[in-house]
């Protein structure tokens, strides 16, 4: 599971326009989002670096969490 800490990622558009980018990059993902603890957390997404570079695309500052 791949999680990412969204700080800028405030509402439900951001959401969604976050689970539209990671989609985009990897259809079969699941996305999870944590509006409240600006959280996305993904399952099945394949590359890391793909997904992060989508979301940045989006608009948006992801930062990796171990």
């Amino acid at each position: 599971m791949l999680k990412f800490h969204v700080a800028d990622m405030s509402c439900g558009h951001c959401a969604g326009v976050i689970t539209k980018a990671v989609k985009d990059a990897d259809p079969e993902a699941t996305v999870n989002i944590d509006l409240a603890a600006h959280m996305v957390l993904i399952e099945g997404a394949a590359d890391v670096n793909k997904v992060q570079q989508a979301i940045r695309e989006a608009g948006y500052t992801p930062l990796a969490q171990p």
